[in-house]
């Protein structure tokens, strides 16, 4: 019986040991999955609190734990409102990981830990967001009487899609139906994932029209000087066929989720990714790219603080798109991959102004044929992604679905789609929170709205030439 006594007492030993030794190694040198994690959760509460308003612990449960991996069911948050920060830990313990949010810039995510550099990345106050009116939409938030045959099909659960926060279909430059999800309304601006490269893409195509960037231009970054990657062009980032590489896996800690999550500098990933084909030879889906596009914009714009107000001042404010947060990382670069935020209504003003070609209130603001470059595909991705970040086909052809062939897609990660259809004069965007592997596809949701337009439309024969795209001489 003693003998049976110390064996157990050994084990139970044993047991504390591994549980302190596990511990230790857990405050010491948490696996990178776990950091991972901890700054999605801090990342993701950050924004969702201090952006749109919603409460940490529904943030928690229904963004981040919900429809993720199991780990993530065990990270824990709180919410420093005083200096606007948010903490995020496994088991409420381990792998600390930090997001702090400023006013105009929305929500950064500090991986180091480091507040100090990240604050004084970007040293000047944000641009204040203009006051909204109730004028029709686009000119303000206004929205005239519904057509209740589309808005009857917002409703169908089926076709609006699980977890679906936000559908607004725009038809001859007016919102004719919206829907929103439990909790969510036209006022929450909601997060468009890599629809924000498309965003991305536009902001540079700004910088086009005032002749500091072009196509053609290369000898992009400054440790490219030496070797191959000189020779990449802005064409190749726009178009995913730069030959750099990158890994876009989210099922494992990759390199989106190490740029996105783990690395304070996101340049600095893909700036020294090795090149592994000829540019324009070879389609690789990068979020690294994005982030290229945007330090390469920023730096052309010459001056730190015009960088930063740059998308306000030469996009967001021009279209009246108030709401819209876009979000930089800890060393003062746009997220251009992923992080803007902005309501449902700025969504689709974004899609209106891509399908007046890029003019809004007369004015044109990218340069003929940017829009054109947005439609055409590139021949390294099959036909499927364009000249200027934005899909032809996401999940299969258009004419598989039955979709007028014109039509051109932004989509984003966890079910964000817009699609843009000039031959109908039409723009449906669907925001929300629902993961791929529910098999949603916004097509159906597109196909039923056509068939329930008042009246089928020609295709526009107006400013033809502008769609025209001519990235390359």
């Amino acid at each position: 019986m003693r003998f049976v006594l110390r064996v157990l007492k050994a084990l139970a030993l044993l047991v504390v040991l591994i549980v302190v030794a596990g511990a230790a190694w857990l405050f010491v040198r948490p696996p990178e999955l776990l950091r991972v994690g901890g700054g999605y959760a801090a990342k993701i509460v950050c924004s969702n609190v201090f952006i749109a308003g919603r409460e940490a612990d529904d943030v928690l449960h229904d963004d981040v734990q919900a429809p993720g991996n199991p780990l993530l069911r065990l990270m824990s948050v709180s919410v420093d409102r005083e200096n606007s920060r948010v903490t995020a830990r496994f088991m409420g313990l381990f792998a600390p990981s930090y997001a702090f949010y400023r006013s105009g810039l929305g929500c950064t995510s500090v991986p180091d830990g480091d507040f100090e550099a990240a604050a004084n990345a970007v040293p000047f106050d944000a641009t204040v967001k203009a006051e909204t009116n109730d004028a029709l939409w686009p000119q303000g938030e206004g929205v005239g009487d519904p057509d209740e045959k589309i808005a009857a099909l917002l409703g169908d659960a089926g076709l609006s899609g699980p977890a679906m926060r936000a559908i607004v279909v725009v038809r001859d430059g007016r919102i004719v139906a919206e829907a929103y999800g439990a909790g969510f309304s036209a006022k929450t601006p909601l997060i468009g994932w890599s629809m924000t490269k498309t965003v991305n893409a536009a902001i540079l195509g700004r910088l086009m029209l005032d002749g500091k960037i072009s196509f053609d231009d290369d000898h992009l970054v400054a440790q490219w000087k030496d070797d191959a990657r000189a020779n990449i062009k802005v064409s190749d980032l726009l178009g995913m066929e730069s030959g750099l590489a990158f890994n876009e896996n989210y099922g494992e800690v990759a390199d989106v989720t190490r740029m996105l999550y783990l690395d304070p500098d996101m340049v600095s990933l893909p700036a020294n990714a090795p090149i592994e084909a000829p540019p324009g030879q070879r389609f690789r889906y990068s979020s690294g790219t994005a982030v290229l596009l945007s330090r390469i914009w920023m730096d052309r714009v010459g001056n730190p603080p015009a960088a930063f107000s740059y998308p306000h001042d030469a996009l967001f404010s021009p279209l009246g798109m108030t709401s819209a947060v876009f979000e930089l990382d800890a060393r003062g670069t746009f997220v251009g991959s992923s992080y803007l935020y902005a309501t449902a209504h700025d969504w689709a003003r974004f899609g209106q102004f891509l399908l007046q070609d890029g003019v809004w209130n007369g004015q044109r603001l990218l340069p003929e044929g940017f829009v054109g470059a947005m439609r055409t595909p590139t021949a390294a991705s099959n036909g499927r992604y364009t000249q200027g970040q934005a899909w032809l086909t996401p999940g299969g052809s258009n004419a598989a679905f039955g979709l007028p062939e014109d039509t051109f897609w932004l989509t984003g990660h966890d079910g964000q789609s817009m699609a843009i259809v000039p031959s109908a004069n039409l723009i449906v965007v669907r925001l929300g929170l629902t993961p791929g592997w529910l098999g949603y596809q916004p097509q159906t949701l597109l196909k039923a709205v056509l068939a329930a337009l008042p009246q089928a439309r020609a295709p526009q024969q107006q400013a033809e030439s502008h769609w025209q795209a001519q990235p390359q001489p």
